[in-house]
């Protein structure tokens, strides 16, 4: 395990994905401004590090448009902003991003999506290629560089804007992908990699997967994990809440909810699929780690369930693996952010992994 303390963030519900009872839409928890902003600022008075803001097309509200609004709402907390490679020119996007992270006072942090572009679908190869240009330049631009690059999808010769972060660094980029192309991209560019539920063997598998890719070309990684929390005083209301949450599911509903998402055919998501075949009749696949999520969710589809001792030691368990941050979430989200932050995160050691 790691001596320096993890960084623990939360998650707003930008992509329509809130609910008291998984599956059944619940207008006071849809997407919009107000919403969103709540879960925000809950997590800040709860003293998360930083917070994911997700990116979606069809689902929810802009994420950058919000990032902009909720950096003056608030003063203490990073914004983990996912940014889709390839939905906005580089250097426009590199104004835009070091503008907000001035909003921030420098607490801006970057998610890095490679999913496809709405109604515009690529190829893994040829998609995982435009993301590793678009970061290369992005980062390139955001240090206050000159670029000189020529690509197969970005081909530019430009000065640096004149408008560059509070370090004058580009933020750290987080990033997580599954198929050989996303892992490769990763060791070559990114500087979070970040993971989604597994079992603590599982997910050490990846830690050291991905340390060998990144040493290969002469890089090294911190890692991530993104999971939900159900966390309740006692380890009987906790499974009692599991139950609850997908009492009203049912598997055809479940099943249209993942197949909006944009990422809903890749590696990624085909490994949670596998995680919840593997589970028990209960839906946990290992101690501590339920899956039931996954029956109404694209992507990070399971959650770390138990009482406020047994979560700490499941989260201490991913820890010792080589996990540096976790990227959390419940339902709804507010409530499960405030039971949390009540919970477990005075007793677990956290900080801001990466200081502007």
């Amino acid at each position: 395990m790691s001596t320096a303390p993890p960084e623990v963030a939360w998650f707003s519900a930008l992509c329509d994905d809130d609910y008291e009872f998984l599956g059944v839409p619940d207008p006071t928890l849809a997407s919009t401004w107000d919403h969103c902003a709540d879960i925000v600022t809950a997590a800040e008075r709860n003293g998360f590090d930083n917070v994911l803001l997700p990116s979606g097309y069809t689902l929810g509200i802009d994420a950058t448009a919000f990032a902009a609004g909720i950096a003056t709402r608030t003063s203490r907390i990073n914004l983990l902003l996912a940014v889709r490679m390839g939905e906005l020119w580089p250097p426009q996007l590199a104004r835009q991003l070091a503008t907000i992270d001035q909003m921030a006072g420098g607490r801006l942090t970057i998610n890095i999506i490679s999913s496809d572009l709405p109604g515009a679908p690529l190829p893994s190869a040829p998609r995982y290629q435009r993301t590793r240009e678009y970061m290369e330049v992005l980062r390139t631009l955001l240090d206050g560089q000159p670029v000189d690059f020529d690509g197969e999808f970005v081909s530019v010769q430009l000065e640096p804007p004149r408008v560059g972060t509070v370090s004058g660094k580009c933020p750290p980029f987080y990033f997580g992908g599954f198929s050989d192309d996303a892992k490769h991209t990763a060791a070559l560019a990114a500087d979070v990699f970040l993971t989604w539920p597994d079992t603590v063997a599982g997910v050490a598998a990846t830690v050291t997967e991905m340390r060998d890719r990144a040493a290969a070309v002469g890089r090294e990684l911190k890692f991530g994990l993104r999971a939900h929390m159900i966390v309740r005083p006692t380890t009987a209301e906790a499974i009692d809440a599991t139950r609850r949450l997908v009492s009203q599911l049912d598997d055809d509903t479940g099943a249209s909810i993942r197949a909006r998402a944009l990422d809903s055919a890749s590696v990624g998501v085909q490994r949670q699929a596998q995680l919840r075949d593997s589970a028990d009749d209960d839906g946990f696949a290992e101690d501590g780690l339920w899956t039931g999520i996954g029956r109404a969710r694209s992507g990070a589809g399971a959650a770390i369930v138990g009482n406020p001792e047994e979560v700490t030691a499941k989260l201490n368990a991913y820890r010792a693996v080589g996990i540096d941050a976790f990227i959390l979430s419940g339902y709804p989200h507010q409530a499960e952010c405030d039971l949390f932050g009540r919970l477990v995160l005075p007793s677990l050691p956290h900080r801001k992994l990466w200081n502007p």
